[in-house]
Formats: C-alpha cells, structure tokens, sequence
C-alpha cells in the first residue's frame, strides 16, 4: 500500500506501472515477428515481382512442374487477405497447411517445412503482420493442369506425404547446431529448394540439400551438402556465412538468380550468430554428389 493515496490514485500508480511492461512484450513480439518474417522467406514469396508491388500482397508467381501457382495477399486487409484470420488459423495454416475454412493447401506455401516451426514463433509473425497497412489486392488464381484445379489433389497430396511435427533439439547435438537445423530445415526452408523430389513432389529427405535439377522457373538449384566436388565442401565456415551475408561467393564472383532475393530480404537480415549456426548445420550433413 501506499500512505496518503486513495484507492483509485493507488490503482492508477499500479497500472502506470504495469502498462509499459505490457508494451514491452507487444513491441518485442512485433520485433520478433519482423525479423522471423525475413528469416522465413515472407516478403520474396508474397510480393510480386515488379518494381511497384505493395509488400506482402502476393501475386508472386512460382513455376514448377505442376503447374504455375501464385502466392496470396497475407496483409490483414479483411476481404482480399488475412485480416479476418484468428491466431488459431493462422497456426492452422503454418503447423497443418490447411485454410480456416480446413481445405488443404498445395505444398507449394511449404508447410512441410514450416510445420517445425514453434507456435511462439508463428505467433510473433501473425502480429507483426497485422501490425502493417492492409493492401486490397485480390489473390489470382493458380494456373494448374485440370487434374490439379481443384483442392481435392492438394488433399490427397496432404495426406499422403505431410505429417504435422513440431522441431525438438537434438540433445545429441550443440546449441547452435540445434539453431541452425531449426532454421534451415523449418523457418528458412531451405529444402523446399535445394533438395530434390520425388514423383509427386515431396522432398526426397534421403538427399538433403544435395541440389534440384527441377528446381522452380527451371532453375537448376545447386547442391549445398559438405561434397568436396558438387557441394560447398571447400568452403570454410566463414565463407558460408559471408556469402549468406553478402551473396559473394568464395571466389569473388556473386550470386544471381532467386538465391540473390534470398540473400537481400532472407538471410542478409539475419544475426550473424544465425548464419553461423546454418553453416554449422550444413557442414554436419552428409556429403552428398549431385544426381541427375
């Protein structure tokens, strides 16, 4: 108690002393959000690719062998993106790729990979999404082959290849192997692209990172295992984390090609101590020649 005060001047110091830590937490979890949202490859994938396109409205298309998909507006407008999402859709639609509504999701928003994240996490995102503008920009339409255009195939796909799985520590392992594994198998996704897949499209985690032939707009994506001869095995761990930096490969020439939006919105943004813990991970992988 404080002498001299009525209660209600006593409940107004109180709350005076609650209110900043209360804004605190909100400001740390909307910092948090915005960096995990550049450490989980949002903004490329959900921007389209011109010189005008608003943030996170998508419209980014995705070539692939199945088709052309193009990515949806996750701005918190409440008709055209996200704004009416509770955070339970929201985790619905990272941990378990499926909408509010519970159809299933192509695995081309990479879920497989995200559904590792934690709910912390993932929650930290869904704010700082909603703390931006909303843009009106209406989704389009995937352009699929007629035996993907409906969201039944995305179903079968779903139940045959997904299950939903949270990331836990290898107690084996060092902290930093564990950061670094969290984030290049779940929050970086790096898989979704550097490691090939199957017939139907699932990765193929006997080979991973050890480069896609097929890879996205017909890129051949390269192999990222510890392979003295088709991998990164003559790189140091420094040279990794320089080039995540910086996109400047060991021998002085510079990345191109969608690793170079990687680099510029991804990993570029990332602490130094996070690009250490992924060339930590990736140098612990098995060394693995490419395969065509």
């Amino acid at each position: 108690m404080i002498p001299g005060l009525s209660a209600t001047a006593r409940a107004i110091v109180l709350l005076s002393a609650v209110l900043p830590l209360w804004a605190v937490a909100e400001d740390d979890s909307l910092s948090r959000g915005e960096y995990l949202v550049h450490a989980g490859g949002c903004i490329t994938c959900h921007t389209s690719d011109s010189d005008d396109a608003p943030p996170l409205a998508g419209g980014r298309a995705l070539v692939s062998p199945f088709g052309t998909f193009y990515s949806p507006n996750i701005t918190p407008h409440k008709e055209t993106g996200i704004g009416r999402w509770s955070d339970d859709d929201f985790v619905q639609a990272v941990h378990d790729g499926l909408n509010p509504d519970g159809a299933s999701y192509f695995p081309a928003f990479p879920y497989p990979s995200y559904t590792g994240m934690s709910r912390a996490d993932v929650l930290d995102i869904k704010a700082y999404l909603f703390s931006l503008p909303p843009v009106e920009q209406a989704n389009r339409d995937h352009d699929l082959p007629f035996y993907m255009s409906t969201r039944l195939a995305a179903k079968v796909w779903r139940s045959l290849y997904f299950e939903s799985q949270r990331f836990e520590n290898d107690s084996a392992q060092s902290a930093e192997w564990n950061r670094g594994a969290y984030l290049v198998r779940h929050l970086g996704h790096c898989g979704e692209c550097h490691t090939p897949r199957k017939a139907l499209g699932a990765v193929n985690n006997d080979r991973e990172l050890a480069g896609n032939p097929d890879g996205s707009d017909g890129e051949r994506i390269p192999n990222i295992t510890p392979h003295k001869d088709d991998g990164i095995g003559g790189w140091s761990r420094s040279d990794i984390e320089y080039f995540l930096d910086t996109g400047m490969l060991p021998d002085g020439d510079f990345s191109g090609s969608s690793m170079g939006a990687v680099i510029d919105d991804n990993t570029s943004k990332l602490t130094r101590e996070d690009r250490l813990a992924i060339a930590t991970y990736l140098q612990s992988l098995p060394a693995l020649a490419d395969q065509d």
